[in-house]
């Protein structure tokens, strides 16, 4: 039997303590697993063939996705399109676009194919021309779920004035249209935080954000808190704790923290924000590194590794985004 690569980077997110609890009521005793994985991935043949210029990617269909799914008891799962890979610098000029398009078509028509279970969500990078283009094609379509990835490319950390007022566009203009945005930032510093706070949440006040953060440990060593981007974690709870009315609509991924091998302190450190975020607002999602193999059964059991009480994990398992209902 071939054996199905998971995803190629690493997410996380977060939210409000103080606002209104989203979801059931937190259950007095664990669950199985997961009601929903907030963060799956699957790769056409054209995109696996893209991304395999370093190390040899094998395509990953729905069907892929379900079987593992499956063995992990998990019922539903958001599809994050992976069109943004695309949008690579000086990679496809002159035809990058019709790729982006192609494959966000694929994942919705892949979805399609086990309705009730999976959700198609549409992806681009938010910095390239096209993205409000994009973004308006996607939310007219019924193929796609009620909201949009957003992964800016590899090499921004989002530090530079243009690069913000883009994705203050595409915000403004998911919010419009009633969105959710799922927002995958690499490298993000405890200052990218604040810039995602300051300058970005205002502008869409009005939908779910679901941010996720790649490389929690990249060294995959004990660290310190001022570390990135555990560094951005505490930027996003201390907002929570006080109550930022900025944060009320925002979310956080954990498809990060379902790493295995944190050290003891690198674990509470992480558990400690997550109850400063609210247990409530605390998605599961198992998206894991192009590589390491790690399926959702498995990714699951690190999350359950970390030292929350069975009520809290339960809790997690609970959370289902509105575009996942």
């Amino acid at each position: 039997m071939r054996r199905v690569p998971v995803l190629l980077s690493a997410a996380v997110l977060l939210a409000l303590a103080g606002a209104a609890k989203a979801g059931p009521s937190a259950p007095s005793a664990p669950i199985r697993a997961p009601l929903a994985d907030h963060h799956q991935y699957i790769y056409s043949p054209a995109a696996a063939a893209f991304l395999s210029s370093n190390a040899q990617l094998e395509p990953v269909s729905a069907h892929d996705l379900i079987a593992q799914l499956d063995a992990a008891g998990i019922e539903r799962a958001a599809v994050l399109s992976v069109a943004w890979i695309y949008g690579r610098p000086a990679q496809l000029p002159g035809e990058e676009y019709a790729r982006v398009r192609a494959e966000n078509d694929w994942a919705a028509r892949q979805a399609s194919d086990y309705p009730g279970r999976l959700v198609a969500l549409c992806s681009v990078d938010p910095l390239k021309d096209y993205a409000l283009a994009e973004l308006a094609r996607c939310a007219a379509s019924p193929e796609f779920g009620r909201a949009i990835k957003l992964h800016p490319g590899s090499v921004s950390r989002l530090d530079e004035a243009d690069q913000i007022e883009r994705v203050q566009r595409v915000f403004r203009a998911a919010n419009a249209r009633g969105l959710a945005i799922v927002l995958q930032l690499r490298g993000t510093s405890a200052a990218g935080a604040r810039v995602l706070i300051d300058r970005l949440l205002p502008f869409a006040p009005d939908v779910p954000v679901q941010v996720a953060y790649a490389e929690m440990f990249p060294g995959g060593a004990a660290q310190a808190e001022a570390a990135t981007p555990l560094a951005a974690l505490s930027v996003l709870a201390e907002a929570a704790v006080r109550q930022d009315p900025r944060m009320r609509q925002v979310w956080l991924d954990a498809a990060s923290f379902t790493r295995p091998g944190l050290s003891r302190a690198d674990a509470l450190r992480l558990v400690r924000r997550l109850r400063q975020v609210g247990l409530e607002r605390v998605l599961y999602g198992s998206e894991t590194a192009v590589g390491t193999e790690v399926p959702p059964s498995d990714a699951w059991a690190a999350f359950r590794s970390l030292p929350l009480t069975d009520a809290e994990a339960a809790r997690v398992a609970n959370n289902v985004m509105p575009y996942l209902r």
